[in-house]
């Protein structure tokens, strides 16, 4: 990431946050520690589930697995914001932005990546679901690998064509974090490349992605319609649902960011926390094997209960 010469002339940032509502700040600070918790737990509680469920140990969980990458994406804004809720000065460091920026970035587009992997992978599956295991169990770990590497390489790029520029003027940033657009008004030197690099950079990650998503759901509505029972397309159909719903609110939230500030900020908050915390939970009222394997756990739960009150 990219330090250079600004270091001298701005060490830190000044984030508004919520600040021209400060009565609500103690409901705010509430409502995204709720919504941070609820996101741990249930990102973790279904990684925790695949884990223990054997017959979820197959390719399209792994990749369920590799697709929570909600953790650290909703940590590395909701931390810092949490932090700075209660304090009458909330600065960032030149550091700490590029940081956070670079981690923001390189996860939103991680994530573009995995969701069209994981559009491939049902295509595998549906199509061909007797080779679908051998077919994708030796290539699975090479796609996620591409996949991170498809979002932080970006990441990577965008950060230094931002932070490589001229510091010199106002360095308030009137949002929660380290945005592309407010980031892109503060250098005194041309930003013309930058917003070039970016624009290029966004239209590569998320068109590729949208491509692949498209051909495989293309290809996936090809094969359902050869299928010739009745309950043959419905049951298709409901497996990837909770994939393809995971997709459209990630294409909604993340291309409807507003014009005023206000605005833009609510639709930051709504796919920096909220989007994060529903996945899995999308994930897992949408898959009936998922729901089996909570059964299951629950039977488990009791068996376990019933037999410690039996032992004295």
């Amino acid at each position: 990431m990219a330090l250079g010469r600004n270091i001298s002339m701005m060490t830190s940032f000044i984030l508004l946050g919520f600040s021209e509502h400060p009565e609500r700040q103690v409901a705010l600070f509430v409502l995204f520690l709720g919504i941070y918790f609820m996101t741990l737990a249930w990102n973790l509680g279904l990684i925790v589930l695949i884990a223990m469920e054997s017959h979820l140990h197959f390719p399209t969980y792994f990749f369920l697995c590799m697709s929570f990458t909600d953790i650290p994406y909703t940590s590395s804004i909701a931390l810092k914001m949490l932090c700075d809720f209660f304090k009458e000065q909330k600065t960032i460091s030149f550091v700490g932005c590029d940081a956070q920026f670079f981690f923001f970035i390189g996860m939103v587009s991680t994530e573009c990546c995995l969701l069209a992997a994981m559009a491939y992978d049902w295509y595998a599956a549906i199509s061909n679901p007797l080779l679908y295991t051998a077919f994708m169990t030796p290539t699975i770990m090479g796609m996620v690998i591409t996949a991170h590497a498809g979002g932080f390489l970006p990441g990577l790029v965008q950060s230094s064509s931002i932070f490589w520029l001229h510091f010199c003027g106002p360095r308030i940033i009137n949002h929660f974090f380290c945005d592309l657009p407010l980031l892109l008004v503060l250098p005194c030197s041309s930003t013309f490349l930058s917003q070039v690099v970016n624009f290029l950079v966004v239209c590569t990650v998320g068109g590729t992605s949208a491509l692949v998503v498209l051909v495989s759901y293309g290809y996936i509505i090809a094969a359902v319609m050869k299928i010739h029972s009745t309950q043959g397309p419905t049951k298709a159909f409901n497996t990837c649902s909770f994939h393809l719903t995971t997709v459209i609110l990630f294409s909604y939230l993340h291309s409807s960011a507003g014009y005023s500030l206000d605005q833009d900020k609510v639709v930051s908050m709504l796919y920096g926390a909220v989007i994060p915390m529903l996945s899995p939970i999308i994930y897992s009222l949408r898959n009936k094997e998922i729901k089996d394997a909570l059964k299951k756990l629950k039977e488990r739960k009791k068996q376990m209960s019933s037999l410690c009150l039996i032992v004295p």
